[in-house]
């Protein structure tokens, strides 16, 4: 069997042994049960002749065992080590939870590729390659069919096969970058999540010895269908009823064409169970409808709010437009210019005429040449801006540029555009009209 001893024998947790080599606080061993940092799993924790190990590191396929302190024990001593079942338990079963979760992901996304994996503390992380989209409704559906198949108490084996085989075969989830581990003189370590009729009660389970065949479960007519099986030399449970709860915590983006998904298992998987329930019957008690209803009610109200807030918009551009047409224009250099504040509370359209630069700018483009050759509009919905537009048949004697560049010159800020339209941000506080006009009706433009 290739891989280390205690992928061989995850249930291997006491063990006597011979001391071989002593360097300060690593340690080196006759026989070895700990399981080396390898492959996205941590190094096992534990004792050797009572004494803790802090860390076990692989160098040329051993295993080095770190100490927290320097040994009393010397070489050729025989010692008897022990490993911290609970953290090997909990490092099994997460792992074996990452095979089943990928194995969710061959079910329901499209070009998945291995992209590797790493055991938290309290989350498990996942890196897929995939070019399908994991939303909200996808990652659901992973945990619902990851769940699946802790409950159906699939079997978990694992054999040897040489390299060459395994790659021939495109139902082993492989890559060589990530698994070092499981390779070894030219042969690789598979697991395999058993078929899916193992629990049917007719089922057969059945160890192919050839060379190319991992443990899989055969129904009575024959047929079979591992629900995983990937190159790894990490340690697992024996059967996916071990694992216990699961659940899928979200996913993030680390990279292009990558996608990352997390999960936990038992009592952190629980306890975000526990919180999503709470808000759940939260929120159910606040809609006052049935939990079953509460998506559907959700969706009603947040149309709802897009309904209102489309009126709003709508109210809110045409209060504007309406205190354009009621404003009193002024003339200059031959044109007629118009200004005014909205959403301010000395602009006089108040805190419901707050629309924002780009709703202000398409409002003063359209009044220009209708109602003035140049239309200035200074707002304060997000945060203090000016917007300026100038008819066509104007621009040869102002730019909207030109009147921002004046604005942003006596209130600060910055911003630019078009001989068109032009739009600056960044002021202290927004502007009067009064004080707008004043610029406007004095500055030697550029």
């Amino acid at each position: 069997m290739s891989g280390q001893r205690a992928a061989a024998e995850p249930y291997a947790t006491r063990f006597e042994t011979e001391v071989t080599a002593i360097d300060g606080r690593r340690i080196w061993l006759e026989t070895s049960y700990f399981y080396g940092e390898s492959g996205g799993q941590p190094a096992d924790r534990g004792t050797i002749d009572g004494a803790a190990v802090e860390d076990v590191q692989l160098a040329d396929g051993k295993q080095v065992h770190v100490m927290a302190e320097e040994p009393t024990f010397r070489t050729g001593q025989r010692v008897l080590c022990s490993i911290d079942w609970a953290f090997r338990m909990y490092c099994m079963r997460a792992h074996t939870a990452s095979h089943v979760l990928y194995g969710a992901g061959r079910r329901l996304l499209d070009d998945l590729g291995y992209g590797g994996f790493d055991i938290g503390e309290e989350k498990v992380r996942v890196d897929l390659e995939t070019t399908s989209d994991l939303d909200d409704e996808t990652l659901l559906e992973l945990d619902s069919l990851v769940n699946k198949a802790v409950w159906e108490s699939r079997p978990v084996s694992w054999d040897d096969i040489p390299v060459a085989d395994a790659r021939e075969r495109e139902d082993i989830a492989f890559n060589e970058a990530t698994e070092d581990g499981a390779f070894q003189k030219g042969r690789v370590r598979i697991v395999t999540i058993g078929g899916a009729d193992e629990n049917g009660g007719n089922g057969t389970r059945a160890r192919n010895r050839s060379s190319s065949g991992p443990t899989v479960t055969t129904s009575t007519d024959g047929s079979a269908e591992p629900w995983d099986v990937a190159a790894c030399g990490g340690t697992h449970v024996r059967n996916t009823r071990e694992i216990g709860p699961v659940t899928v915590l979200g996913r993030s983006n680390p990279g292009e064409g990558m996608t990352r998904v997390e999960f936990s298992v038992g009592p952190t998987a629980i306890d975000r169970r526990r919180e999503e329930k709470a808000t759940a019957l939260t929120a159910r008690q606040e809609l006052g409808v049935p939990l079953e209803e509460v998506g559907d009610e959700l969706t009603r109200l947040q149309d709802e709010r897009d309904n209102l807030s489309a009126e709003i918009q709508t109210l809110q551009r045409d209060l504007v437009d309406q205190q354009l047409e009621s404003a009193d224009s002024f003339e200059r250099d031959g044109l007629e210019w118009l200004a005014v504040a909205v959403g301010g509370e000395d602009g006089g359209g108040g805190e419901s005429a707050g629309v924002d630069a780009n709703d202000a700018g398409e409002i003063a483009r359209e009044a220009a040449g209708e109602r003035a050759d140049v239309v200035v509009i200074a707002g304060a919905a997000g945060s203090p801006y000016a917007v300026a537009s100038v008819a066509e048949d104007a621009q040869e004697t102002m730019s909207a540029g030109s009147v921002i560049d004046a604005l942003t010159a006596e209130f600060g800020g910055g911003g630019g555009g078009s001989d068109a339209l032009a739009q600056a941000g960044g002021f202290a506080e927004l502007p009067d009209e009064d004080e707008i006009r004043d610029v406007l009706e004095s500055v030697e433009f550029q």
